[in-house]
């Protein structure tokens, strides 16, 4: 007998072999695979085993309930008992079809066996749920109610006896077909699903230490993407079979230092499919550009976007895991790739398993193709990622080395997995595994590997727990809780026979298993860890995705409601389903155990939920349902609820969910939302993210806390000022909650003055000595509890907007605490003593005695941050004989107005950063600065009269960057500039700073940038002498009046380093001497602009070979002694001149420029009464891009510029008498593609299209008139 959802009683049908209904898998697997299909054949039984001992479990529980016939329980466990033997005899004749229908047959009596008792368990529950909704009188008569009591026992042992019978008949089946019965069970790997296809995602992040073995080919790589190149995009393929580690090595390039400071832009886009549309693949780079995600389907915006994004910018993009071997499609990407922008030098990584990828590659016009044939490892690196995963101590015999090594194939990943396989076991054991058939045959690989691994996996539930995890995607981030919660959900997690260990600590056990055998693969992130499965691995575990005797689905992964055949719903235990589903279909679905609604279309939870009474975890996290029917509250076996977003609070009955375990809801605008009423009857619950405080007397109160003895993880306690006091408070027991790791307290917002009974409140909440971090925000007590100075295992704590506090809490003799927050403590005026946990007695004594041993406070702080702290004045340092924050690495002071006083950075031995910003007082930043004996990288920022920030870093490249900060004074700031190991100086606006004539870091310093410094009227004297010297930058500081070397020391330069030099808007500067140069081989830019008084330059570019851009404008005096030598510079590419006299262009080096084979780019600024062009710039024969810029009187361009035969590229800006191009004949030798035209209006108006004197010379232009109105750069 069994009872249906109606609760009337009705009769149990036998259990019957029925055929099988068709499979959900024929719509995703139409074509078998003979080797995959042996491999599914034997996990038939592993599967039957984990859902048998369901059923024994299930049973058992009602243990209490039936204590009249413990002998049917018996027969029950002596059945499965002897099932299991037979099951591992099963295994040796599995191909043999009587084999076959026997075990169909027994699987199918032992999952309608489940699906029964945890129906049987569900009634239990109901009629638990009845009886705590009944008032108390109506309680005692359904106690004594002999007919309910009897009749539910006598309904459970007539379901136990009807499974017995069934379980027997199979049996003895099978001792009719002569099935070998084995004491020792072996385990096979089980079933699992996910139906849809997947795709795998890979990510740049990397563990250096994970890579073995490649680093030569990581250095071969780097060094082509450093090499220059003539190409617009050059692409670098990575080809080998899966499992050698292209992905790998990718991340490494990609996180390679080199690399990291070459180019502009990185882009990392795993591909991982195959796209059938390139428009897919753009949308990748666009959304890996700007960490958004890309939004419509139209190629031409996205390209728009991604163009913006890389315009004059190097970038490196990867693209890995490329599967596309249409050659239409690679060449339309990269085609469009080389048109983004005409900077040359950019990189694609592709890595790709298709040799046909690299080959379609290496045939297109447009890029520089290079082929990196990936390897494999040699024995020693293969041997050295094993002994990684297998903690291999003492020294292994030859023999089975080369076996191990044999098995490696020289695939770091099989490595990997042999280590993980052997990890934890003996020597004497690593044989037997070796000489598996498996391994030790002619079958190799890492699947055959991977196979022994899932043999070897122990208990049988942890293979069931593994395979589950293929029904996520490849790459997908797995979370800990969230895989457990779904192993739990669907049995794999039975309680041990002692009861000793809750689900959840098994399934941590099976996770650490798996991590343990390198099945899952860890991931550490700053704040959070997760897990994933080697696209390998994962392909394997998808081989044998749902196959079993029924070929049924049980687990399922679609992305569509109507990919969903109906006759299989009733196999199915695990839906994850993107969209919305209809109320009765969703109904049809009534053995579920997970159910997952996800996406944007899934706005309504279908009131038929609630018939789903197998349901054991339901997430809706993922899609925009704000409501939960009613009905959910019927859902007793429920588990786990996942939850995105509220809007109107949780259903009246929520109470009765009392099988709930993890209520996975957190919003931080849903203060007003009531929980749910009398929450404290889920006496299993162990995850609640936060808890609204309400009124008691509705079942809202803080009291229903102290029920919940499992809670675990973080949970946050809201409008803790509606708490009566500290008896109601004491009544959450949180000192009995020993696995809370993290807890907030939070009070609403309220008058300052209010006369609230907050310090009661807060003494009474006091923490188990476990709880790890601690938030305190708008608490409105005068002062802290001790209980502070019991949290023993505290790491971070953060107290905020607690404004009436006078006092900190003492807390420096917490051994623990590594990061403590203080925010808008407004009503602290002083860091006292007591903050360390000092009395002034004790400071008395420690300042008196010699002998007194030290003591140490604050012993792991690291971090430590002050903020808003309105009235603090001074934070007194401890005794000189007490140690006080020995390993502090970050200060953080931001907004604290009147602090001038805190201990000297000589107290923080650890330290790396101190960082005083927003308001900072100008007295401490004083302080701070007279006590920095070695400096390494300081930023100050400031205005008039304030100081805005002062950032200290403690890193290898010692640099100081000051900017503004007119307050402190001329002593302090010039002092800054004399530290010997500067690398880098940056001085911005420093009115203050008259001379760097002291400045002495010759040896390091690589960047001198000095801006807007009205006063400084000196630099360095040694400046000639700093070798390592790279870029020097001198703009607008209009009282430094020459370079010249110190007639005195006989200086000779030794700029060998020097790369760019610039010098703008210094008035005062008359001459620059050509003798500074003369060492300068390395320079590749020079920019002189805005020097009026500028009369004398005489460089002899011969001495700078490297030079690539020469910019010389507005400086109308320069009439003698001008640069000459340009046909001697072999890698001049732009040239920019203008602003100078007509003398000056004259003398300037025409014939030398035309020579240079190099140039391409030049930029030609005239005068406003210049009339025309000079005409050596006629044989200039080589340029491909012409901008000339203010030419303010001339009429009409020469005819002659259509000898300039390779020009591509015209731009004319601010000529506005300009109204004639050259003639058509000389604009068609010209063959431009793009012309531009900009504040120009008499030549505008005559080259409107149609109706222009002009438009029939540019109408046949590419490029025009699409982009004329795009602003130029001003050559200015």
């Amino acid at each position: 007998m069994t009872f249906t959802r109606s609760g009337q009683i009705a009769k149990v049908e036998k259990f019957k072999a029925s055929p099988s209904p068709s499979s959900i898998s024929e719509y995703f697997h139409p074509n078998s695979n003979p080797k995959q299909e042996k491999m599914a054949d034997t996990a038939i039984s592993a599967t039957i085993q984990v859902a048998l001992e369901m059923v024994v479990s299930l049973a058992a529980e009602h243990v209490n309930l039936a204590r009249e016939f413990p002998k049917e329980l018996e027969r029950l466990n002596e059945s499965a008992e002897m099932i299991r033997g037979f099951l591992a005899g099963a295994d040796e004749e599995m191909h043999s079809p009587v084999v076959q229908n026997w075990l169909k047959q027994l699987e199918e009596e032992v999952f309608k066996a489940d699906n029964v008792l945890d129906e049987l368990n569900y009634e239990n529950l109901r009629r638990k749920v009845k009886y705590q909704d009944q008032p108390m009188k109506k309680k005692v008569l359904c106690c004594f109610s002999f007919f309910n009591k009897i009749g539910f026992r006598w309904r459970l042992a007539s379901m136990i006896r009807e499974i017995n019978t069934n379980l027997e008949r199979i049996h003895q089946n099978a001792e009719r077909l002569g099935l070998p019965y084995k004491l020792q069970v072996e385990e096979a790997f089980p079933t699992i699903a996910a139906g849809a296809a997947t795709s795998r995602q890979t990510d740049s992040t990397i563990v250096r230490s994970d890579v073995l073995g490649r680093d030569k080919d990581e250095s071969e790589i780097v060094n082509k993407l450093l090499a220059k190149s003539e190409s617009v995009i050059s692409v670098i393929s990575i080809t080998g079979m899966g499992g050698l580690g292209k992905t790998t090595l990718a991340k490494a390039v990609y996180k390679n230092e080199q690399i990291v400071g070459h180019f502009d832009k990185k882009i990392w886009v795993c591909v991982a499919e195959e796209v059938d549309k390139i428009e897919k693949v753009f949308k990748m780079i666009l959304e890996s550009l700007t960490g958004e995600k890309v939004e419509g389907d139209r190629r031409e915006v996205t390209v728009q976007k991604i163009q913006y994004e890389l315009k004059e910018k190097r970038y490196f993009l990867v693209l890995d895991d490329v599967w596309n071997d249409q050659e239409l499609l690679l060449t339309d990407l990269f085609s469009t790739l080389a048109g983004l922008n005409a900077k040359k030098g950019s990189w694609c990584l592709v890595t790709t398993r298709l040799q046909e990828v690299a080959t379609i590659l290496s045939r297109h016009p447009q890029i520089k193709f290079t082929r990196h044939e990936l390897g494999k490892l040699c024995d020693d690196d293969c041997w050295s990622i094993m002994k990684k995963w297998a903690t291999v101590g003492e020294e292994v015999p030859e023999d089975i080395r080369e076996q191990v090594l044999r098995r490696c194939d020289g695939l770091p990943l099989a490595a990997r997995l042999i280590g993980g396989l052997l990890s934890k076991k003996n020597k004497e054991e690593w044989q037997s595994i070796l000489e598996e058939s498996l391994l030790n045959g002619n079958q190799g690989g890492v699947e055959q590997i991977v196979k022994v691994s899932f043999d070897h996996l122990s208990p049988a539930p942890v293979k069931k727990c593994f395979a589950y995890c293929s029904i996520f995607d490849q790459d997908t981030k797995l979370e800990q809780d969230l895989l457990v919660e779904l192993w739990m959900a669907e049995g794999f997690l039975q309680p041990d026979s002692q009861n000793e260990r809750m689900m959840e600590q098994i399934g941590y056990e099976y996770l650490r298993i798996l991590l343990q055998t390198s099945l899952l693969e860890e991931v550490k992130e700053e704040r959070r860890t997760w897990y994933k499965m080697h696209d390998l691995v994962h392909d394997f575990a998808k081989s044998i995705l749902n196959r079993n005797s029924n070929n049924q689905d049980r687990y399922l992964a679609v992305y569509s409601s109507k990919r969903i055949n109906e006759k299989a719903s009733a196999s199915l235990r695990t839906l994850f389903l993107e969209g919305g589903m209809a109320d009765d279909m969703l109904s049809k679905f009534k053995y579920l155990h997970v159910l997952k609604l996800f996406g944007e279309d899934v706005k309504e939870l279908p009131t038929s939920i609630g018939k789903l009474i197998h349901l054991h975890l339901l997430d809706i996290s993922d899609s925009m349902i704000t409501t939960l029917p009613e009905s959910l509250c019927k859902l007793y076996r429920l588990q786990t609820l996942r939850i995105g977003k509220l809007e109107e609070g949780f259903p009246e009955k929520m109470s009765n969910l009392i099988s709930m375990r993890h209520l996975h809801y957190y919003y931080h605008a849903a203060r007003e939302i009531q929980m749910p009423s009398s929450i404290g009857r889920w006496a299993c619950l162990q995850t609640l993210e936060f808890f609204n405080i309400g009124r008691q007397e509705e079942g809202h109160g803080i009291q229903e806390l102290g029920t919940l003895q499992d809670l675990k993880g973080s949970l946050e306690l809201r409008n803790l000022e509606l708490v009566n006091g500290k008896d109601d408070a004491e009544l959450a027991n949180l000192s009995r909650k020993p696995n809370l790791y993290r807890l907030i307290f939070e009070w609403g917002n309220r008058d300052q003055e209010s006369d609230q009974c907050d310090e009661d409140v807060l003494e009474a909440l006091q923490p188990h000595p476990n709880l790890k971090e601690l938030k305190i925000l708008n608490f409105m007590g005068d002062q802290f509890p001790q209980w502070f100075m019991n949290l023993t295992s505290l790491v971070e704590l953060r107290v905020a907007y607690c404004t009436r506090c006078r006092e900190l809490p003492t807390l420096g003799q917490l051994t623990s605490l590594q990061r403590l927050y203080l925010t808008g403590l407004e009503n602290t005026t002083c860091i006292g003593l007591s903050f360390y946990g000092i009395s002034d007695e004790e400071d008395g004594r420690s300042a008196g005695s010699g002998n007194t041993s030290r003591q140490t406070f604050f012993p792991a702080l690291k971090i430590l941050s002050l903020e808003s702290m309105k009235s603090l004045e001074e934070w007194k340092d401890a005794h000189e004989a007490m140690d006080v924050f020995p390993v502090l690495e970050k200060l953080y002071i931001r907004d604290c107005s009147q602090l001038t006083t805190i201990p000297t950075p000589s107290r923080f031995p650890s330290f790396v950063v101190l960082e005083i910003k927003e308001n900072c007082h100008v007295l401490l930043v004083e302080e701070v600065l007279s006590s920095i004996a070695n400096l390494s990288s300081l930023e100050l920022r400031g205005g008039h009269q304030r100081i805005e920030s002062l950032n200290l870093v403690i890193r290898p490249e010692s640099s100081l960057s000051i900017k503004g900060c007119d307050s402190l004074s001329t002593d302090m700031l010039e002092r800054l500039c004399l530290f010997p190991s500067l690398q880098s100086v940056e001085l911005s606006y420093c009115p203050n700073i008259t001379t760097l004539r002291e400045m002495s870091c010759a040896a390091c310093l690589k960047r001198l940038v000095v801006n807007g410094c009205e006063n400084l009227r000196e630099l360095s004297e040694d400046l000639y002498q700093f070798q390592a010297l790279e870029h020097l930058k001198i703009l607008r500081c209009p009282r430094i009046n020459s370079f010249g070397l110190n007639p005195n020391k006989g200086q000779k330069s030794l700029l060998k380093s020097l790369e760019e030099f610039s010098i703008s808007e210094c008035n005062g500067l008359t001459r620059l001497p050509g003798e500074m140069f003369e060492s300068c081989t390395s320079l590749r830019e020079l920019d002189l602009r805005f020097c009026p008084n500028l009369v004398s330059f005489p460089l002899d570019l011969r001495r700078t070979p490297s030079l690539e851009t020469f910019w010389l404008t507005w400086c109308p005096n320069l009439n003698t002694e001008m640069p000459s030598g340009f046909g001697y510079l072999t890698n001049l590419r732009r040239v920019l001149i203008g602003g100078i006299s007509d003398y000056s262009v004259m003398e300037f080096d025409w014939a030398g420029l035309a020579s240079s084979s190099k140039l391409q780019h030049v930029h030609l600024g005239g005068m406003p009464g210049t009339k025309s062009l000079p005409h050596q710039l006629q044989d200039l024969t080589n340029i491909t891009s012409l901008d000339l810029q203010y030419f303010g009187a001339i009429e009409a361009l020469p005819d002659w510029l259509g000898n300039l035969a390779s020009l591509e590229e015209l731009i004319l800006f601010r000529c506005e008498k300009l109204e004639y191009l050259p003639s058509m004949d000389a604009m068609d030798r010209l063959k431009l593609r793009r012309l531009q035209i900009k504040a120009c209006p008499l030549l505008t108006r005559r080259c409107t299209p149609q109706s222009g004197s002009e438009w029939p010379k540019i109408s046949n232009i590419p490029e025009w008139p699409k982009i004329s109105n795009i602003p130029q750069r001003d050559i200015r």
